[in-house]
């Protein structure tokens, strides 16, 4: 237990260290826990933001032909042209809402929109998990969007691809699901020495740390081909060789 009680200490503090680090950095968007996520969000108003104008354009282009043609549509008229421009803004404005990725839809696509559509997915289960867990979810999050800057150079169909798919669109969110699943008034209760709260924390903490082992280990390539470039600019500009031996 007290093992337990140890490891239950150090997931919390991580999930605080790399709130405040992520509160510091400044580079994510309010109630997106990624900056994929965010870039979705984004994309999306701006898509229905050029819908609106060109709504708003076409309604009053046809009041200007219509003037023309009739040779002035009158106070009528106008009003009937506000009034579309009211209604035309307001519906595209509200509708189509946002879709959240389904669980099932999760594993599907390519593996560079993978990171984003699972970080929109725990956004919207946030409110049905308890307190520390959720710090963990907005630190995955930020382990997330690494995660993404390896896949956007991976190809989808090697191993490693593969592994990360299994882990982010698969293990994760079934675990959540797993979890949301069982009625709110259990979720508290002793089971086998740990409540469902518990085991869900204790388990997202795991998650947390083979994202951060994976997105580790596909950065090794790049983190090895920079030290030989760092090694082999060293020895034919820096303080490997004597001062004759240098470039003119």
């Amino acid at each position: 237990m007290a093992d337990e009680a140890r490891q239950h200490r150090e997931i919390m503090s991580a999930a605080g260290q790399s709130l405040v680090r992520n509160r510091d950095y400044g580079g994510r968007r309010a109630g997106s826990i990624g900056r994929r996520s965010a870039a979705l969000k984004r994309d999306f108003l701006f898509r229905k933001l050029i819908r609106v104008m060109l709504a708003a354009g076409g309604i009053v282009f046809a009041a200007m032909v219509a003037g023309i043609i009739l040779n002035g549509i009158g106070w009528t008229g106008i009003i009937v042209a506000m009034l579309a421009l009211v209604v035309a803004v307001g519906v595209l404005g509200a509708f189509p809402k946002m879709k959240v990725p389904s669980r099932e839809s999760l594993g599907m696509g390519d593996t560079k929109t993978l990171v984003g559509r699972t970080e929109l997915w725990l956004e919207k289960q946030r409110p049905a998990l308890p307190a520390p867990a959720v710090q963990l979810v907005d630190q995955i999050g930020v382990q997330l969007d690494a995660l993404g800057l390896q896949l956007d150079g991976l190809d989808g169909n090697t191993p490693a691809a593969q592994d990360v798919r299994k882990l982010v669109g698969d293990t994760l969110p079934n675990l959540v699901s797993t979890y949301t699943s069982i009625p709110r008034h259990l979720r508290g209760e002793q089971n086998a020495g740990r409540s469902p709260d518990q085991q869900l924390t204790e388990s997202l903490g795991k998650i947390s740390a083979e994202i951060d082992s994976v997105t580790r280990q596909l950065a090794a390539g790049a983190i090895d081909n920079l030290a030989i470039q760092t090694r082999y600019l060293d020895y034919k500009y820096g303080e490997g060789l004597d001062e004759a031996e240098k470039p003119a």
